[in-house]
């Protein structure tokens, strides 16, 4: 029948994506140093403040299906922070709300802030209590969020690690998640891909 979907797989799990950006960004800046990758500032990228991969929406799998999960999250959270004025906070939530996700921006303080990993625990906890997941996908190397990943699990909730092994990803987390996902590959791909088609528009 024409416009007839199938439904998803009833087994496929529930899930909501929550990405400590100022971890990501600044972990993801040496893969590509290290990788040799050009970043060009833009839709994907801000330096210091935030990174995505090219290609992707924010509710997309970023396992690529190496994880049983539905194709689209419920939900995408990205945490971070940036100076400058409130304008300039506007500009990089509407970016952000842009690759499809619900931003949470801080500013910048000389002193680390803490505002992006209580945001991050506080948004992680409340939808775990209300059964809004079933899946978490943190995309995250700090080991501060150990006790937070094991409280979501006495909930009954899954946790679902992505990161860079090699870059900052910190051992108790990695342990603590029920899986991982090193995202090394995929997202050298992801950047490849875009500055060679980039590229070859000019």
């Amino acid at each position: 029948m024409p416009g007839f979907q199938l439904p998803s797989d009833p087994h496929l799990r529930r899930w909501m994506l929550f990405v400590d950006g100022e971890n990501f960004t600044i972990r993801a800046q040496k893969v590509a140093q290290a990788s040799n990758i050009v970043l060009p500032e833009g839709a994907h990228y801000l330096k210091d403040i935030y990174i995505w991969l090219p290609g992707l929406q924010a509710t997309q799998d970023t396992t690529q299906g190496h994880l049983r999960l539905q194709a689209h999250a419920i939900r995408s959270f990205y945490y971070t922070s940036a100076s400058g004025d409130e304008q300039k906070l506007v500009d990089v939530k509407r970016r952000l709300r842009e690759l499809g996700f619900n931003p949470q921006v801080f500013k910048k303080t000389r002193d680390k802030s803490k505002g992006v990993d209580i945001a991050l625990a506080k948004d992680l906890l409340v939808n775990a209590f209300f059964d809004n997941y079933d899946v978490a996908v943190l995309i995250a190397g700090d080991g501060d969020y150990v006790p937070l990943i094991e409280e979501v699990k006495r909930q009954g909730k899954v946790v679902y690690l992505v990161f860079f092994k090699e870059e900052g990803l910190n051992e108790a987390l990695w342990l603590a998640a029920d899986s991982y996902f090193e995202m090394k590959q995929f997202f050298v791909d992801s950047w490849n891909r875009f500055n060679q088609e980039t590229s070859s528009n000019k």
